[in-house]
């Protein structure tokens, strides 16, 4: 595709060369002067994940516009959520600009560390705002009592804009030098990031997902140290309290087993693994990891009782009967 044209005079045949011209026209037509563009090869890989970069693109806006007619958009629930959307939004259209990038710029060398710097600063983010969403689950169990305060809103607003400055310096770094474009030798399986910086994303999503785990047990023995002390005060456990935290323990380990499925894989095979390794095992473990952003607004937006209420509102053009403000629970998150 990168070949020069041919000149054009050469192609060009008088008319009176009759014999010439006739047998050059048992052949099929072409238009004369412009020569034959070999046809690019498209990866059916980067067409799925172009195709998943639309799709998760759609869905994150429109959770966005949800919480945009939400009774209280600028509340900590709703702010925290917005925040991973956005994350998830911006890693969507960069997955499209990197498949444009791959097939429709000629010398993608800075544009290809454009692309990759947006990739690795959105999903850094979406991986952080789930970070985030686990800590104000964490504290709206462990500090009850202040979960509402004026404080603990402001203290969500500094992790959030934490989350996003650590993913903007995450993304400059191929940028600031941190990239393979000059020795191919350096390259790791997301070229151009060099295996260093590569690594470095490993680890430190491993770190950020050690955390939430802990912070799920955390969580898991505060939910059971409050159901004990409610059966100790009515001197029994009802069996629908006792379903209820059972059930909701089961939805945090759904939650925290479908993060693992979708990242792990990505992030120890980045971390051992380099270009002589076949590409195919590099789409086959970033597709999971992609399709975590697809799966994001399930967990976190959609089981929101608001937002589900924006969503009939926006389908059905009319105002549900219980369509208010309410106070934010935990569960909101």
């Amino acid at each position: 595709m990168s070949n020069p044209l041919p000149n054009a005079s050469s192609s060009s045949t008088p008319v009176s060369d009759a014999p010439e011209c006739r047998d050059a026209s048992s052949s099929p037509p072409s238009v004369t002067g412009v020569a034959d563009i070999a046809p690019v090869t498209v990866n059916p890989w980067d067409v799925a994940l172009c195709v998943a970069g639309t799709l998760v693109s759609c869905e994150n806006a429109l959770v966005i516009a949800l919480v945009a007619h939400a009774p209280a958009p600028r509340a900590p629930a709703f702010v925290l959520i917005a925040s991973l959307a956005l994350a998830d939004l911006l890693a969507g259209l960069g997955l499209v600009l990197n498949f444009a990038v791959a097939y429709a710029v000629a010398e993608p060398g800075v544009a290809s560390l454009l692309s990759a710097g947006l990739l690795i600063s959105a999903f850094s983010a979406s991986v952080l705002n789930v970070l985030a969403i686990t800590v104000d689950r964490y504290l709206s169990l462990y500090g009850a009592l202040t979960y509402h305060t004026e404080r603990a809103a402001t203290f969500t607003y500094v992790v959030v804009a934490m989350a996003w400055l650590t993913s903007a310096l995450l993304g400059a770094l191929p940028a600031l030098g941190w990239n393979c474009l000059e020795d191919e030798a350096t390259c790791s399986v997301l070229r151009p990031v060099n295996k260093s910086n590569a690594a470095a994303l490993a680890v430190s999503f491993l770190l950020v997902f050690a955390l939430i785990l802990q912070l799920y047990l955390q969580i898991c023995k505060i939910a059971f140290r409050h159901a004990q002390q409610i059966a100790v005060q009515r001197h029994f456990m009802s069996a629908s309290h006792a379903s209820s935290t059972t059930k909701g323990v089961s939805t945090l380990s759904a939650i925290l087993g479908t993060f693992a499925l979708c990242w792990v894989p990505f992030a120890m095979y980045s971390l051992v693994a380099d270009t002589r390794y076949p590409a195919v095992y590099t789409y086959a473990t970033a597709l999971p990891a992609i399709c975590s952003s697809i799966i994001n607004p399930i967990i976190y937006a959609f089981r929101n009782p608001d937002i589900q209420r924006s969503l009939r509102l926006a389908c059905c053009g009319c105002m549900p009967y219980s369509f208010t403000s309410r106070p934010r629970t935990p569960s909101d998150v």
